[in-house]
């Protein structure tokens, strides 16, 4: 079996990547320091975008990843958009935002960023959001690139094997932000993310990599335990010095005020695990499957939130394990979690 990039880092942690800008380079540089395994967070970007944050990781270090949002477009359920955005234009109003109720699509652009890293080939990239195609799996595999694709069900795993990808990122729901899921119109049930490793294991034959929950040492064991190459951690680093988590989001993390999280579509259209705030409290019972379509309905009304360091409206994205997250370098932060499970 072909040994995976994210196998041959002295430390078996692999820094999620948090798209949007809280993985900065400052912060892939850390996890890399640290001696784990750095991902370039592609989602949100255009290739343009995207190309000198390759450049700067490739001289940062020979071995890493970049992870895209592979399209999974769901069709819009219309009464149920134009009754949500209805229910939003007024709440936004109080707050001197204008909401646009006219459906936004895209594809993140995806093939761009694909055709530029097949003309730019890194060691490693992974698809979230939907299983990569075999197509782009071939081309990608064809200028030496391993394909990663991230599952959180075994059928997810299966298909994903069945398009020949080298490795798997297994998410388990307790993950913070959006779920990888090929199908997000599922509803998700609440299990540990070593239960659903062993399920992926029992059906396929690939080296993954596992997260969601990850609050600590002990959690990083067990999946090792469980037969994960790796551990992917992202929730715990949100507070390091060199994520690029807003002010507002900091303070929530630590804040008594908040005390519970849950996948909502409230945000996005698409689910993802967030601390319980007042958005999420008003707008998770009228949610709709309409990624990215609420992510753009959304958009403007989180940034002013962001801007006006209101938490209550803005997307607090956060695993089950956020208290266990802390301050201080996220090179420390890494060598702790992983150090005792160092390959060299």
């Amino acid at each position: 079996m072909t040994t995976i990039a994210f196998e041959t880092t002295d430390l078996p942690i692999i820094g999620a990547p948090m798209a949007g800008g809280t993985t900065t380079p400052e912060l892939t540089a850390a996890v890399a320091r640290a001696g784990g395994f750095p991902f370039v967070a592609g989602g949100y970007l255009t290739a343009e975008a995207l190309a000198p944050l390759v450049t700067r990781m490739r001289e940062t270090i020979e071995t890493f990843g970049v992870n895209l949002f592979a399209p999974n477009p769901v069709p819009i359920d219309r009464g149920a958009f134009d009754a949500f955005a209805s229910a939003l234009e007024p709440v936004a109003a109080d707050r001197g935002v204008g909401v646009d109720p006219e459906p936004v699509e895209d594809d993140d652009h995806y093939d761009e960023k694909v055709d530029f890293l097949i003309d730019n080939p890194v060691p490693l990239v992974s698809m979230t959001f939907n299983i990569p195609t075999a197509e782009v799996v071939d081309r990608l595999h064809s200028v030496g690139t391993q394909v990663v694709a991230t599952v959180t069900t075994a059928a997810e795993a299966r298909t994903a094997a069945e398009r020949e990808v080298d490795a798997l990122i297994v998410q388990g729901p307790r993950a913070g932000g959006h779920s990888g899921t090929a199908d997000p119109t599922r509803s998700i049930d609440d299990r540990a993310t070593v239960d659903l490793v062993r399920d992926v294991l029992a059906e396929v034959d690939l080296p993954l990599a596992a997260g969601g929950g990850v609050d600590g040492v002990d959690a990083v064991d067990e999946l090792l335990q469980a037969g994960a190459s790796a551990v992917v951690v992202g929730t715990l680093l949100l507070l390091s010095d060199e994520a690029g988590t807003a002010a507002t989001h900091r303070a929530a993390l630590q804040s008594e005020d908040f005390n519970e999280t849950q996948l909502t579509r409230a945000f996005t259209g698409r689910p993802a695990r967030a601390l319980v705030n007042d958005f999420v409290r008003k707008f998770d019972p009228i949610a709709v499957d309409a990624y990215p379509a609420v992510h753009h309905l959304t958009k403007t009304f989180r940034a002013h939130a962001k801007k006006n360091g209101d938490p209550q409206g803005l997307h607090l994205w956060a695993g089950t394990g956020y208290r266990s997250a802390r301050t201080g370098s996220a090179e420390t932060i890494v060598k702790e979690l992983g150090g005792r499970f160092s390959r060299s």
